[in-house]
């Protein structure tokens, strides 16, 4: 009975988990995305209007990325257009898209979607003359290709480009994260040491002769010898004298 209502409550736990799902809904495999617009979007050749689309990377040989745009249901293909990688410092869990805003009441132009967990999204490229509409009013640099329609042959070779805000064609790899970002290696900073300090070197101690201080002068000695010689002088000189 316990492992019933176990799995009871399991199963109401995941159905109440189910209702708390974002109206984006993704697919790992061909980033399928279904997305819920509450106003009309500009997408490059068509203006949707507020709604239910499924978006999803197109399988093809061909080295393009080539976003198709569908009704809700996926049952209707309702735009093929082109995309560039863009790449991002932080990939997010849920779904992101980003616009590029145009004036007045005019629908805002869908720039880069992003699929939950990449650090890459798909920035599309816009018809060259709009492409430089937005580029002016945006003041930001547009994806374009030199056509307003693309067909099943045109998308694979068209060449893209990048429109600047000035109106020049740049090439997109010099503008836009196209490729990942290199992160260059850390270099560890040095370690402070304390200076090594030498010992002072001491030097032995030098042996030196030091001559004693003389404590007696020689002058004594020279009277005293001097005065034995004088006495011994008289007394020969009284021997004599009583000798003779």
């Amino acid at each position: 009975m316990k492992i019933v209502k176990a799995l009871f409550c399991l199963l109401a736990l995941t159905l109440f988990a189910a209702t708390l799902l974002p109206s984006a809904r993704a697919d790992e495999w061909n980033k399928k995305t279904v997305v819920t617009f509450s106003q009309a979007v500009e997408v490059p050749g068509k203006i949707l209007p507020a709604g239910t689309y499924t978006f999803q990377l197109l399988d093809s040989p061909a080295d393009r990325h080539i976003v198709e745009i569908f009704n809700a249901d996926g049952s209707q293909i309702l735009v093929t257009t082109l995309a560039i990688n863009d790449y991002r410092l932080r990939p997010t869990g849920k779904t992101v898209m980003t616009f590029n805003e145009t004036p007045g009441e005019a629908p805002q132009a869908l720039r880069a979607w992003f699929f939950p967990g990449d650090n890459f999204g798909q920035e599309f490229v816009y018809p060259r003359v709009r492409a430089i509409q937005l580029a002016q009013t945006t003041n930001v640099i547009v994806p374009a290709v030199a056509a307003d329609t693309l067909d099943e042959n045109v998308i694979k070779t068209i060449p893209i480009v990048a429109v600047t805000p000035d109106q020049k064609e740049v090439e997109v790899a010099t503008v836009i994260q196209t490729t990942p970002p290199v992160v260059a290696a850390v270099t560890p900073a040095p370690v402070a040491t304390a200076p090594v300090v030498a010992a002072p070197v001491v030097a032995a101690p030098v042996a030196q002769t030091q001559e004693l201080p003389q404590t007696a002068s020689s002058l004594p000695l020279i009277a005293l010898l001097g005065g034995l010689s004088v006495g011994l002088a008289l007394g020969l000189k009284l021997f004599l004298k009583l000798v003779s």
